[in-house]
């Protein structure tokens, strides 16, 4: 007899919401709204016909059934993704799932993705791009590029390269009737920010340039959109000089200023301890370590 199971996309929503008794929490584990949890969570108490949750102001509980459920779909979770791991670490696995922060991803690796498949053919690569932190107990991924200061528990760390922000522009922009010669002309200039204004108030007062406002100018999150927007001539961006040599070295864009906003962060490739002594996440790695010891001649991006 054919099971007869829950909407299992539901059923995942409801353990996050319930490991967590947040909504919120959930769904940034999940990459998806609140809303969305909300919506989940609902659509599997009308399948089962009973209330999983008790809301209240600003506090979510399980009611006994929904402890119940937790209980369950906590462990048959945990056994799918221990047997999954188990299957990827396998001598015939061949996927390699991966968490990349935007920016890495389509600013550095998409260039190079096809080198990697040339040397790599039997490599079935599947990327997951994400601003979250991925977790390796939960998430589908056998690695993850992070941004931060590499110290992180539970996982092993690879350094490779330095995350530091510099302006960059189109050449137009040196030009015209206000050409970027000192950090005070950026006055007359769009100043493109990335999520917030806080990297643009930092670099103008690391520039001395108290007299441009840092808060003005768009907002835009996408980083293929800011980058194509500053290569354009739409304004002037922050962005990390190791991530776009190569649009520099073409000349589509410059750096009006060589004043670095060293944050002490850099980029490195985590993965949980002895992930990285398996074949396909070893391919990976020492893939990255080649493309920028070319890119570099040699030395370390930093």
């Amino acid at each position: 007899m054919a099971r007869r199971l829950p909407p299992l996309n539901a059923l995942r929503t409801f353990e996050a919401g319930a490991r967590h008794l947040s909504f919120t929490k959930a769904a940034g584990e999940l990459h998806v709204t609140q809303a969305a949890v909300s919506h989940q969570v609902k659509l599997l108490e009308e399948d089962l016909g009973v209330s999983l949750f008790r809301r209240m102001t600003r506090k979510l509980a399980l009611t006994e059934e929904g402890r119940a459920l937790m209980r369950v779909a906590g462990e048959a979770l945990d056994a799918i993704a221990g047997e999954a791991a188990r299957l990827r670490e396998a001598p015939g696995g061949r996927t390699l799932s991966l968490s990349l922060i935007p920016t890495f991803g389509v600013k550095w690796l998409a260039q190079r993705l096809g080198r990697f498949w040339a040397q790599h053919p039997e490599i079935e690569l599947r990327l997951h791009h994400s601003i979250h932190r991925a977790d390796f107990a939960r998430d589908d991924v056998d690695a993850a590029v992070r941004w931060g200061g590499g110290a992180w528990p539970g996982v092993e760390a690879v350094y490779l390269m330095r995350a530091g922000l510099v302006p960059v522009c189109s050449p137009a922009l040196l030009e015209g009737a206000y050409p970027l010669c000192a950090p005070a002309d950026l006055r007359h200039h769009t100043l493109l920010h990335h999520d917030d204004f806080v990297e643009w108030t930092q670099w103008l007062a690391l520039a001395g340039a108290h007299d441009v406002e840092a808060r003005r100018g768009p907002v835009i999150d996408d980083p293929s959109i800011l980058h194509q927007a500053a290569i354009d001539g739409q304004g002037v961006a922050l962005e990390s000089e190791n991530l776009i040599r190569a649009d520099l070295e073409a000349g589509c864009l410059v750096k009006p200023f060589d004043i670095d906003l060293d944050r002490d962060n850099a980029y490195y490739l985590v993965a949980p301890p002895r992930a990285f002594e398996r074949p396909n996440v070893q391919a990976f790695r020492d893939f990255l370590l080649a493309e920028l010891a070319a890119e570099t001649g040699g030395s370390r991006a930093v």
